[in-house]
């Protein structure tokens, strides 16, 4: 009886899977042809190489182009390193002194996977020996102790002006055609890889998880993911790997190249960088051509590690007034109140806009307090936007007042988060004072700055006292705008960063309460030219919260 169980078991179960299986045929995939690529032809150009220098010319560099029938990519292997060539095209730097032998295996890939393969040898003179200087910047190589096994870890120098740039083939100008901004490139990718070279001829490119590269040109790398923003991909999901480095100098020039698909910064398809200036103590400045041969790309490294500032302390603790505006709708009455109109001369600034409490102009939603300064005809005016205050509802002496905010695109927005002295309708302005802990304006949208204004009993005469910093991201991205005020001094700092502080004392008008105002004004003194092609733009204001 059980044998006859099984059996009935056995049999349902075959069954069953005949179901399975003619439910499945009912999808069929085409892939149409599946050839393997066939006729490889490798052909190899010996830099330098005639009748007297057979081997080439010591610089160690030779082309590869492969071509074979039926291929779609191709992939070169060289001393267990792949590298995915679409074109057919490798350059290889071999640094090994004396004439060696090389054996070079090119993979030709066709529909579907399949592929064919032929490997080619070269004999190849290599003459150069990097020198000394070069190996200790590279990896700290000690003369001393030339055995010894050092290294040195790279990143990109992100905080400084011209740190990434492209410029034309041949250019001998540090990205003549575009430079990078100080961090303007951060979030996408880039600024959190390191590089390390090792004496042993190795280095290690630390990802963190994700590179930043040229669009088509990255899907070599056999990644995943990314952003495509214009021709950048952003983000491409690739992890740590290993390569090895070798240093040579074609035509007299310092090269580094990095074998397979090892690359610094922003993948390009090439992966022989001339060292093009090294003259700076811990810095490298490196140049090259992409795969697509449009541009040279420029890279600044430093190895000097990145210094994060230790958090600031502050005075003020105490959570007093808040909001986190979390409730859609029209902003909270009792915490905010507006001003209306033009201020029948631009409120003083040659603005051109028509403050409103409409919901066109200032709302609550998604969690933030979204200002939004319009191109439309009202009331005489041709921009509209709103400025909100607090005055007459919450006013106080000293604290520490946080924004954090994200600022609206555009030439001619002129966003501002700021403070009147809460006596301004009866002493007016300069001798209310004026604390601006963020204005920005309308022509660089990269900068930010804080000021102070007052009026000078002693001479009698507007004063004022400003600084700005760099910022990335800022139309984009939320950052933190903060304000530490005492007694003592009144201090900004952009991303607990401090870059603003006024010593105070008992002559300025800094020792009084106070009220908030958050605005975008168009145009005026720091608003300055509108692009005709204005339509809106908004500032978003997450939360602001003020502490005593």
């Amino acid at each position: 009886m059980k044998k006859i169980n099984q059996y009935i078991f056995r049999s349902l179960c075959i069954v069953l899977s005949l179901c399975i299986f003619s439910s499945c045929e009912e999808t069929t995939y085409e892939f149409g042809s599946i050839t393997n690529p066939s006729n490889i032809e490798i052909t190899a150009e010996i830099i330098g190489q005639d009748a007297t220098n057979p081997n080439g010319d010591g610089s160690g560099v030779v082309n590869f182009t492969a071509t074979a029938d039926n291929a779609l990519s191709y992939k070169y292997v060289f001393n267990g390193s792949e590298s995915v060539e679409p074109s057919g095209r490798k350059t290889y730097n071999f640094s090994e002194l004396g004439v060696n032998t090389y054996t070079v295996t090119v993979v030709a890939i066709g529909t579907a996977g399949v592929s064919s393969s032929k490997t080619i040898q070269v004999d190849v003179l290599a003459t150069y020996s990097p020198p000394d200087d070069l190996k200790t910047k590279l990896y700290g190589f000690n003369p001393a102790d030339p055995t010894a096994s050092s290294s040195k870890t790279w990143r990109i120098k992100s905080e400084v002006d011209g740190h990434f740039g492209l410029g034309p083939v041949g250019g001998t100008i540090f990205g003549e055609w575009y430079q990078a901004s100080a961090n303007e490139k951060d979030g996408v990718g880039m600024y959190d890889d390191r590089y390390i070279f090792n004496s042993d001829g190795t280095v290690m490119h630390v990802t963190n998880g994700d590179v930043f590269g040229r669009i088509n040109l990255i899907d070599e790398l056999g990644g995943t993911g990314g952003t495509v923003d214009g021709s950048d991909v952003l983000n491409y999901e690739f992890n740590d790997y290993t390569e090895n480095w070798t240093l040579t100098a074609p035509g007299g020039v310092e090269t580094l190249t990095i074998t397979g698909n090892g690359f610094i910064g922003y993948y390009i398809g090439n992966h022989s960088y001339q060292i093009f200036d090294r003259g700076t103590p811990n810095e490298l400045v490196l140049k090259i051509t992409d795969a697509n041969n449009e541009f040279d790309w420029w890279f600044l490294l430093t190895s000097q590690t990145v210094v994060t500032p230790p958090p600031p302390v502050f005075v003020h603790n105490t959570l007093v007034w808040e909001d986190d505006f979390n409730t859609d709708g029209a902003p909270d009455p009792t915490k905010w109140t507006y001003d209306i109109g033009t201020g029948t001369n631009g409120w003083g600034n040659n603005e051109v806009q028509y403050y409103t409490n409409r919901a066109d102009n200032a709302v609550v939603e998604n969690g933030n307090l979204v200002i939004t300064a319009k191109s439309e005809s009202f009331s005489g005016s041709n921009y509209t936007s709103a400025r909100l205050k607090t005055e007459g509802l919450f006013e106080f002496e000293y604290g520490r007042v946080e924004v954090r905010a994200k600022l609206p695109e555009g030439m001619g927005t002129w966003p501002a988060i700021w403070m009147l002295g809460a006596n301004f309708s009866t002493v007016g302005w300069p001798f209310s004072g004026e604390i601006d802990i963020m204005e920005q304006t309308g022509a660089d949208k990269n900068t930010v700055l804080a000021t102070c204004h007052w009026q000078d009993t002693a001479s009698n005469t507007k004063a004022d006292f400003s600084q700005n910093t760099s910022i990335s991201n800022a139309t984009s991205e939320f950052h933190l705008y903060t304000l530490e005020w005492t007694s003592e001094k009144v201090s900004v700092y952009l991303d607990n960063v401090k870059y603003y502080e006024l010593a105070n004392n008992a002559d300025l008008p800094f020792n009084q309460d106070f009220f908030l105002i958050l605005n975008v004004a168009m145009g005026g003194t720091l608003g300055g030219a509108i692009d005709g092609s204005f339509t809106q733009a908004t500032m978003e204001v997450d939360y602001i919260r003020v502490y005593q």
